[in-house]
């Protein structure tokens, strides 16, 4: 099976590792991996911001470089989200690129998605020891129905304690360019997601999107946290993750 790997332009830029991890994880689950290195960003700020064309630029590259995968796989809900669900939109006055673009919407998934419905991962490889709270990210709960598969790998790691946080399905406030845009609104859903980790008691919260990850845990080292850690899917069933305590 070959799977192309797309990256993000947010996991690359920030927190490489994220990308590595899932690398692994889908080596372990025995893939063929291809992540051409030409690869940048999905469209999905430029779309959002309302430049269509440039959305489309970057759309059809992507298209181009990952269109001869069986599959194509992103550590992120809202990167996924974006080809599966708003590709076909962002080409509906184009027939040929909409059927290209609906094509690999089909075979465009999630990581916890891809790893417990296409290849049904039985062992995850990671050792963390402790007790996490999960976030459900916005794009990947209501545009994927990612829900019940980062649960599912999480609970196959015996030293990981899963503990559900009130408002689990609700923003942190990040959003995208949301978070730019209505800055007050932003903050306030970000002060009360990350009341609601600590009240959890949790060593850590864990999420399959690197901006909200970032924005939950700038929150909480504000808010005067330091020791919550926010952690991506990924790095807790590859391994490597600092034990909790």
């Amino acid at each position: 099976m070959r799977v192309g790997l797309f990256v993000t332009c947010l996991v690359d830029l920030m927190r490489p590792r994220i990308g590595f991890a899932a690398l692994r994880l889908l080596e372990a689950a025995g893939c063929e991996v291809v992540v051409p290195t030409s690869q940048t960003c999905c469209g999905q700020p430029a779309y959002n911001a309302g430049d269509r064309r440039g959305a489309r630029l970057l759309a059809e590259k992507l298209i181009v470089e990952f269109e001869g995968c069986d599959h194509v796989v992103a550590p992120s809900g809202s990167c996924a989200g974006m080809i599966r669900a708003h590709y076909p939109n962002l080409f509906s006055d184009d027939p040929a690129w909409c059927e290209r673009a609906a094509a690999l919407g089909t075979r465009t998934h999630e990581l916890s998605d891809f790893l417990t419905t296409v290849v049904k991962l039985d062992k995850a490889p990671g050792d963390f020891i402790g007790t996490v709270t999960y976030h459900d990210v916005c794009s990947g709960l209501r545009e994927l129905g990612v829900k019940a598969q980062p649960r599912a790998l999480l609970a196959k790691m015996p030293g990981v304690r899963l503990v559900e946080m009130e408002g689990a399905e609700e923003c942190c406030g990040f959003g995208g360019t949301f978070a730019v845009k209505f800055g007050d609104i932003s903050a306030r859903l970000a002060e009360k997601k990350c009341e609601n980790v600590r009240t959890s008691g949790a060593d850590a919260v864990v999420l399959g999107d690197l901006g909200c990850m970032l924005n939950i845990e700038g929150k909480l080292r504000r808010m005067g946290d330091e020791k919550t850690r926010v952690l991506h899917i990924a790095e807790i069933l590859v391994g490597g993750a600092e034990r909790g305590s």
